[in-house]
């Protein structure tokens, strides 16, 4: 298993990717997630991992996902740090960036219903 970034290595990771979003993750912070009324935070760092969109109330994970992650080596690693962020409490949601560009308003929902049934359990 590899190492473990110090955090502030992480930190410094983490805005780094902050400003330089991808274009699905740009629409969906800009077009939804900004404004949505439950806070949001972008690019954060959770253990060892930067997550892509997290939601402390909720305990949500919001992950996009590119084709990298559809290769059996993506899969892989996905399935690590899914598994390590469940142990912990963390749910995530997986959304393929196709998703973000074929069906917003379903994907907006979608984060919606999940919100609120974790921040109602």
């Amino acid at each position: 298993m590899a190492s473990i970034p110090p955090k502030d290595v992480m930190l410094a990771n983490a805005r780094h990717l902050r400003k330089a979003m991808t274009p699905w993750e740009r629409k969906l912070w800009y077009c939804f997630l900004r404004t949505y009324p439950v806070k949001f935070y972008k690019q954060r760092v959770l253990g060892p991992y930067i997550v892509d969109f997290y939601c402390p109330s909720a305990k949500l994970i919001l992950e996009l996902d590119g084709s990298q992650h559809f290769t059996p080596d993506g899969q892989a690693s996905d399935s690590n740090r899914d598994a390590y962020l469940q142990t912990r409490g963390y749910a995530i949601l997986r959304i393929p960036n196709i998703d973000i560009d074929r069906r917003f308003q379903s994907v907006c929902e979608t984060i919606h219903r999940e919100t609120q049934s974790r921040i109602n359990q």
